[in-house]
């Protein structure tokens, strides 16, 4: 099977991965391929498998990876993704050992990504990554921070992404511009709330500034409820009910 990396003159042709059929997304695509647009020259990388499926890797330099995660010299993979029929034939290997290669070529510290103790909906499994020579480098509550380190060296959490508080006790939802499917997640929320008068505090995160400043872990969403911070998993309207208790 072929492989192709996005590129500002195909980037326009080629699907996503991610939303493929489901129309109801079709809106965040498009607001995930003007981001990611402006990402490539950055050196953010989208690779994909040609085929109509959910094949790809998508990373970048630390530095400008969205991420409350700071570290010098590596690149930080926000999704890994294998589903469906494409399972069991190789190409999540063969996807990261290209974000390996790439690393080393380019002359990085290593590669780093977000993960867990147990597995959880939207992170690579922890045992996979293990697998690649990947450990455990930092952590807070059941996230870790897991770095394939070529000279040593070890990324680390933000002071700011251990906190895991804010002051707020209302529902507050940190999201960003990445995913195709956070567009459709908000409108679902923010239609909910306010036809049941539910208080919520919707915070977009537009910038690397305020990506890298988040007060707990972050992929490119987040939940807090009571002040805590909740999940990274992102909340449709009958999620949502699931975990207000209604």
């Amino acid at each position: 099977m072929e492989f192709i990396t996005l590129t500002k003159e195909n980037i326009a042709s080629q699907h996503l991965c991610c939303a493929i059929s489901d129309k109801k997304h079709q809106h965040g695509v498009d607001i995930k391929r003007e981001w990611l647009a402006s990402r490539i020259a950055e050196g953010h990388v989208f690779r994909k498998l040609n085929e109509k499926g959910k094949v790809f890797i998508e990373y970048a330099p630390l530095e400008k990876a969205w991420v409350p995660v700071m570290g010098k010299n590596f690149l930080y993979i926000y999704c890994l993704w294998v589903s469906g029929s494409f399972k069991g034939k190789g190409y999540a290997k063969e996807l990261l050992e290209y974000c390996i290669n790439d690393a080393r070529q380019q002359g990085k510290s290593g590669v780093c990504i977000l993960s867990s103790e147990k597995k959880k909906p939207y992170l690579s499994e922890k045992k996979f990554m293990l697998k690649y020579g990947f450990k455990t480098v930092d952590k807070t509550g059941d996230y870790e921070l897991l770095a394939l380190s070529f000279d040593g060296s070890q990324p680390e959490f933000t002071p700011e992404a251990k906190k895991q508080s804010i002051d707020n006790k209302q529902l507050t939802i940190y999201y960003g511009l990445q995913c195709p499917y956070i567009p459709n997640c908000i409108e679902q929320i923010d239609t909910y709330c306010t036809t049941n008068n539910i208080p919520v505090d919707l915070i977009k995160i537009d910038t690397l500034e305020k990506a890298k400043a988040i007060p707990c872990i972050f992929n490119n969403w987040a939940v807090f409820l009571d002040g805590k911070f909740h999940s990274v998993l992102l909340l449709n309207e009958g999620q949502l009910k699931k975990i207000l208790g209604e």
